[in-house]
């Protein structure tokens, strides 16, 4: 096991708050975003999730004959929990060997006239290929909603993801570039269906000033904590005591409640965002270099494999996704590389199926594909924090685990 590195790296490259951002201003946040990634002005809420639920539910008025929605079995155990809690059915897709790509072969079987909508992932500020997605939503007359919750800022085909599908939503959560803590943006480019979530949204989520005054005092928390001096308190400590535990669910931060907190974002923390998000496009660039360079680098070294982005598409690079060549290397660079301070984790510890905790709301239908991607993948956070002597401590290490 590699000796702590100090000071902490975070696992993704968030976009760190100033104090200047706290200062109360005009909350311009949702028009600030829609005005750099040239999107239909966005649905402010409270989470990615509460997005993926007024989405759900807007669809399901639409067409309540449906009701099986269909997900990647490689995505975050937030995705189950949401389409259940709104008493739909879950059908799992199987990724395609090697990607967390719905196979496409795989999903035409598995959707019919039932099927209200696929949610395809974009994972790690990558891309998915939405070809096939796309060609089955409209053989079978299901709604598209693309889950862009990590990848705010990458591109498809020159315009922002979310906009290929019907639905589209990023997150604002901690750690995922621009963050108010807890938050999330969704949008539809069809004006009848962009107004059709704007009625559900205003009659889904209440005001909460409980709610609010526990995030506007997170995020007080993150704008204090998010840097390399504060994150071993914030991040590091209860990582490394998850694991001594042995309980890598908790280490990621996989386990979550059965509900899902719904209420409006407050206009202080809709200005720090405002404040912060003049910001963002500099830093998507810098998160572009840098990640170009180190991907290279991760290439050379033989046995590990770096996912990269694909033709016509742009990545936002929160963090590298790699994978080593079978689940024992993966455990064995985890094993010097997790506790270490230096940013490196994993994305998902599981395929969904393989989650104790979700055995009433998911299938146990077996997901082979899946399951080889979570085992063998590992994260290396793109933060400009992680300098070049700290990436090639990784590198080593990754080279050695590789054989």
């Amino acid at each position: 096991m590699l000796p702590r590195h100090h000071p902490e790296i975070p696992p993704t490259a968030g976009l760190p708050l100033r104090a200047g951002d706290l200062w109360p201003t005009r909350p311009a946040l949702a028009t600030t975003l829609a005005g750099q990634f040239g999107l239909p002005e966005p649905l402010l809420e409270c989470s990615g999730t509460a997005a993926l639920l007024v989405a759900l539910r807007t669809l399901h008025r639409q067409a309540p004959q449906r009701r099986v929605v269909v997900v990647p079995a490689y995505t975050c155990p937030l995705v189950a929990i949401a389409v259940r809690s709104l008493g739909l059915e879950l059908r799992l897709c199987d990724a395609r060997i090697g990607h967390f790509e719905m196979d496409a072969q795989a999903l035409a079987p598995i959707c019919g006239t039932d099927t209200l909508a696929i949610v395809p992932a974009h994972l790690g500020g990558l891309v998915a290929d939405l070809g096939g997605v796309l060609d089955v939503a409209k053989g079978c007359g299901a709604w598209v909603i693309e889950d862009a919750a990590q990848a705010m800022g990458a591109r498809d085909r020159g315009q922002s993801i979310g906009l290929r599908g019907d639905i589209g939503f990023f997150s604002l959560a901690a750690g995922k570039g621009l963050s108010i803590y807890e938050g999330g943006l969704l949008f539809a480019s069809d004006r009848e269906l962009h107004a059709a979530l704007a009625h559900t949204h205003a009659e889904m989520v209440p005001h909460s000033p409980s709610w609010e005054l526990r995030r506007s005092l997170e995020l007080l928390g993150l704008a204090l904590l998010y840097r390399p001096a504060g994150l071993g308190l914030a991040y590091g400590h209860p990582l490394r005591r998850a694991l001594r535990r042995g309980d890598p669910v908790a280490a990621v931060g996989d386990a979550f409640p059965p509900t899902i907190p719904l209420h409006r974002v407050g206009r202080w923390r809709q200005g720090v965002g405002t404040r912060a998000a003049a910001r963002l496009p500099t830093f998507l660039r810098t998160l572009s270099a840098q990640a170009t360079r180190r991907v290279a680098q991760l290439q050379r070294l033989p046995g590990v494999r770096v996912l990269q982005p694909a033709p016509d598409t742009e990545a936002s690079w929160p963090f590298l996704l790699v994978q080593l060549p079978s689940a024992a290397r993966c455990e064995a660079a985890l094993a010097e590389l997790w506790t270490a301070g230096l940013g490196v984790s994993r994305l998902f510890v599981h395929a969904l199926p393989d989650y104790a905790y979700l055995a009433d709301r998911v299938p146990r239908t077996p997901m082979p594909n899946a399951r080889d991607f979570a085992a063998r993948t590992l994260t290396v956070s793109n933060s400009p924090w992680l300098d070049d002597a700290a990436f090639a401590r990784i590198c080593a290490v990754l080279a050695r685990a590789a054989g």
